[in-house]
């Protein structure tokens, strides 16, 4: 696939690392322009663009960003885009925001709300950058680490449990985007590497 990335930090990294290691067309950008990455695309073979021409040529963008900065990025060429979001609302990091804080939205539906038609998926937010670099499993391997994928669009939902299972984890179907809320920071899923039937436990289990 044609994959850009948007954020070179802790996940944004590992996932232009691993893409690109399966043989994926990645192009990497982040806020502070193309010669900031020049390590990282000697390292992984992967281009070093603008935000602009990352999700022009892409067929998926990853967003791994602070949350905060979303606001900021070209939203008009987002439209029909599949976009992972990778991201998680720390206010601590990234203010008060407070449809976030009293939790009536989840992270990624006020994502999506920013980046008007785009088709977005929830995936990545939950697990540790040294755990999603190292810890991929082929398929059928006990105790196998699962991701939850939420996401309105089914076919783009589709598409990205399969980079997931691809990657070596097993994907959970997790619901819409207004039930992400259920993998975000202090919900039981986030950051314990559960298998599918504990991804599904965990879900359940979240509370508002």
């Amino acid at each position: 696939m044609e994959i850009g990335i948007i954020g070179s930090g802790h996940i944004g990294g590992t996932l232009t690392r691993r893409l690109r290691s399966l043989g994926h067309d990645v192009a990497v950008a982040n806020s502070r322009g193309p010669e900031s990455l020049a390590d990282l695309a000697a390292e992984t073979g992967a281009r070093a663009v603008s935000v602009e021409d990352a999700v022009q040529g892409a067929e998926l963008v990853v967003v791994a960003i602070p949350l905060k900065a979303v606001p900021q990025l070209p939203a008009a060429l987002f439209d029909g885009k599949l976009v992972v979001d990778a991201n998680n609302y720390y206010p601590q990091r990234d203010g008060d925001i407070p449809e976030l804080l009293d939790r009536s939205l989840s992270s990624s539906r006020w994502t999506a709300d920013h980046l008007k038609g785009a088709r977005v998926v929830k995936v990545f937010n939950n697990i540790q950058a040294a755990h999603l670099m190292d810890e991929g499993k082929p398929a059928g391997t006990s105790g196998r680490i699962a991701l939850p994928v939420a996401a309105d669009d089914a076919d783009a939902k589709r598409t990205v449990m399969g980079l997931v299972d691809e990657l070596g984890f097993d994907p959970v179907d997790a619901g819409t985007l207004d039930e992400s809320w259920r993998q975000q920071p202090d919900t039981p899923v986030y950051g314990t590497d559960r298998d599918a039937d504990g991804v599904r436990e965990g879900l359940a289990a979240a509370r508002p």
